[in-house]
């Protein structure tokens, strides 16, 4: 991921602050600490891979609108949590931009085959004798 992406997300972003429920004790209630973090991802204008995983990547954090909502919380600051916002928005973007490893197709021996079916074979032998004994088992 470039660096001017990232600008431009910043550049983008529109913050504003609410009242937090986390640490602060009073001051919690009366100074609006929390932060949200608002970036439409229409606008980046990204690689359609890039966007597609983006949007699986956002989930129940992207709206209707294509806005991007990141809420941070965690810290007493506002300046803290406008910096965790930030860096959450970063962190999504970088992983957008990592394309996910190809899976190597494997294939199982001979030898694991006949294991496999042997142990198929034992267990529906141990499931065929449990039930009631029929009379001329008697």
């Amino acid at each position: 991921m470039d660096e001017d992406l990232l600008n431009r997300a910043h550049a983008l972003a529109e913050e504003s602050f609410l009242a937090g429920s986390g640490p602060g004790g009073q001051n919690a209630n009366k100074v609006a600490t929390e932060v949200q973090l608002r970036v439409n991802i229409y606008a980046l204008r990204l690689e359609p891979t890039v966007f597609a995983r983006l949007r699986d990547l956002a989930g129940s954090k992207l709206t209707a609108a294509g806005d991007l909502l990141i809420t941070a919380r965690q810290h007493r600051t506002q300046e803290a949590n406008r910096q965790a916002a930030r860096v959450k928005l970063a962190e999504i973007l970088e992983a957008a931009h990592r394309a996910p490893k190809k899976r190597a197709k494997t294939r199982v021996n001979r030898v694991g085959k006949v294991q496999r079916l042997k142990s198929k074979k034992a267990r529906g032998t141990i499931k065929a004798n449990r039930g009631k004994p029929s009379r001329s088992d008697w």
